[in-house]
């Protein structure tokens, strides 16, 4: 008998899925186990595997175009089995569904379902570009009479000293000439219709949005506007930081980053200050005892998460080895659920980009992300000297409603302090 295979939810955040590639014909045989396509979630591309058997008679959705969850992906059943009652069962059940949906919607949120649906079409499209252009009236380096717009008092100057209009490009409102351009105006300089450098027609082009792209809209959207967020700046000096990885790099095999050093004191800080390591859950605060730091990685299509997990018991060379190999999987769209899911509080780091300092929106659910800026040799006094000193400058934003002014600065300061004193922070067997 033909059933429906739907769309599963393959994130805690997956809303609709795009199938990038089909494994899968119609007319094949599908058994239990066997990979049926690769579905793009708002994460990840992962691999969809049948849990039912039968001959593949439907595809519900064509490579490169989305679909929601719980949505018809497929339908198996016996070769040659009539599948078209299914189908219109299943229009009917949504027909039945949207009469309800709009009596519970306001006008407003009316014109939004528009809106949706209307972007989903764009959508099936898979990667839609447009360049629309500005059609010049320009012919033979020369603007038609009745095109041609100029003020009056640019055309009494135009008449007074000689100047054909036609030869010039107006800087006025919808290139309408004025007084400017003519006092600009040199003989020999740009007429209109000849290009100097730049762009001196209107385009855009317009690019699908990925569903990674718009889970970060909305996740972070509702972060930064529901969430009261206040921001903590610290310098940081990392002297000791520069010289402990220089020693522990020609140590060891595995090179451990700056980074690994900050998500390894981080780790140390949250243990000692567990409010930060807290999440806001509507009529209770949670605080986790584990420690579990998200490392936001950034991609072409947007930024990603993945999760060390106990972070605090790990060591140094451990953090290294599994951020690599996380950012990795990141980048080649090979993340699992697993390794995203269940942080407790996360980290940005735009200091390989030469950032100084900025602030970053909370990843929910944590109540705080730590924001990294590049180490910057500056002028510091020690000891009554002036010296280089390699600073750092980091920023941790808080939600107000966890966590206040004075845990913040608390756990900043231990973060300092450990940075500043990397013996302390490795200790023995932690590298």
């Amino acid at each position: 008998m033909a059933e429906i295979v739907r769309m599963p939810k393959m994130s805690d955040t997956m809303t609709e899925g795009v199938v990038a590639k089909w494994h899968k014909k119609v007319g094949e045989k599908v058994n239990s186990g066997d990979l049926v396509a690769e579905i793009e979630t708002d994460k990840a591309t992962m691999e969809y595997e049948s849990y039912q058997e039968g001959v593949l008679l439907y595809q519900g959705v064509k490579e490169g175009s989305a679909v929601e969850v719980n949505a018809v992906l497929a339908i198996l059943g016996e070769k040659g089995e009539d599948y078209k009652e299914l189908l219109d069962q299943e229009k009917s059940n949504q027909q039945k569904e949207a009469p309800k949906a709009e009596q519970e919607s306001t006008p407003k949120e009316e014109v939004k379902k528009v809106e949706v649906k209307e972007s989903v079409s764009k959508k099936e499209e898979k990667a839609v570009e447009r360049k629309v252009e500005k059609v010049s009236s320009v012919t033979n380096g020369a603007v038609s009479d009745s095109r041609l717009k100029a003020s009056p008092l640019a055309r009494k100057m135009a008449s007074e000293k000689g100047i054909d209009l036609a030869k010039l490009l107006g800087s006025g409102a919808d290139g309408r000439i004025v007084k400017r351009d003519l006092d600009w105006y040199k003989p020999g300089n740009f007429a209109a219709g000849q290009s100097i450098s730049g762009v001196t027609e209107e385009s855009y082009s317009e690019l699908s949005v990925s569903q990674m792209r718009k889970t970060i809209a909305r996740r972070l959207g509702e972060s930064k506007f529901t969430a009261p967020h206040f921001y903590l700046t610290m310098q940081i000096n990392m002297d000791k930081v520069v010289e402990a990885r220089e020693v522990i790099n020609a140590l060891i095999d595995v090179k451990v980053s700056f980074n690994d050093f900050v998500i390894k004191a981080c780790a140390s800080s949250l243990r000692q200050h567990l409010v930060i390591n807290s999440s806001w859950q509507g009529d209770m605060i949670r605080t986790n005892n584990h420690i579990h730091i998200g490392v936001a990685v950034g991609m072409d299509e947007g930024l990603v998460v993945p999760v060390v997990r106990f972070a605090d018991s790990k060591t140094l060379s451990q953090i290294s080895s599994e951020v690599r190999e996380l950012a990795s999987k990141a980048k080649n769209k090979k993340l699992q659920p697993s390794d995203w899911e269940g942080n407790t509080f996360s980290i940005s780091n735009l200091g390989m980009f030469n950032i100084d300092e900025f602030t970053a929106i909370i990843n929910p659910p944590d109540a705080c992300i730590l924001a990294v800026g590049a180490i910057q040799q500056v002028p510091i006094v020690k000891n009554g000297q002036l010296q280089a000193g390699n600073i750092m400058k980091v920023t941790l934003s808080c939600d107000h409603r966890v966590v206040d002014g004075v845990s913040g600065s608390k756990f900043l300061n231990t973060l300092k302090n450990l940075l500043e004193n990397p013996i302390v922070l490795l200790g023995e067997g932690n590298i």
